[in-house]
């Protein structure tokens, strides 16, 4: 039986820090739009800096979705599932914000993450979370982590910073349904 939790609590906070993906959902408002799910992952990529709050690291790619919609209205989901060891999912719901490298915070934000992020970073989501909870998770499958991918690092890193902020102008400024995203 699920079970609703006031804060992240060391085990919880453990749980979410131990796994090596996690999934993020948005959506626009009204009934019209793209509902969003994301993957999300890459050793240190997300943190929990106190028991309602947590943060990760998000790079450039394909899309805008998350960022617009945090724009919007600021409803946003993460998704944790244990894929190895006892079966557990736990869902953070929340208002996010988009703290990109020009706004004030990001320099803070940026010291919740061991190492120095790599080249392509475009801002930290934050998350205030309202409401935690967790499920079973006994119909997710057992699945063997083998490590990180690098393709996006490797990407970005032929990229200049130029190339990067093109890329983001025609590839980023807009969600699929049309909402500003980055400008």
């Amino acid at each position: 039986m699920g079970k609703v939790y006031e804060a992240i609590d060391g085990r919880l906070r453990e749980f979410i820090l131990g796994q090596p993906m996690f999934f993020v959902a948005t959506a626009p408002s009204g009934s019209g739009g793209h509902v969003n799910v994301s993957p999300k992952g890459g050793t240190g990529c997300l943190a929990v800096p106190d028991e309602n709050r947590v943060a990760y690291l998000d790079y450039t790619g394909s899309g805008a979705e998350t960022i617009a919609h945090l724009r919007e209205n600021g409803r946003i989901t993460l998704m944790l599932c244990a894929f190895q060891g006892p079966p557990k999912i736990v869902r953070l719901h929340g208002r996010g914000r988009v703290v990109a490298p020009e706004d004030a915070g990001f320099a803070d934000l940026l010291t919740l993450f061991p190492g120095e992020p790599a080249h392509g970073l475009r801002s930290v989501i934050e998350v205030a979370v309202e409401r935690i909870s967790d499920s079973c998770g006994y119909q997710v499958p057992l699945m063997e982590y083998a490590g990180d991918r690098d393709l996006l690092v490797r990407w970005a890193e032929r990229k200049s910073d130029e190339d990067l902020a093109q890329y983001r102008r025609t590839r980023n400024a807009h969600s699929i349904d049309g909402l500003p995203a980055l400008s």
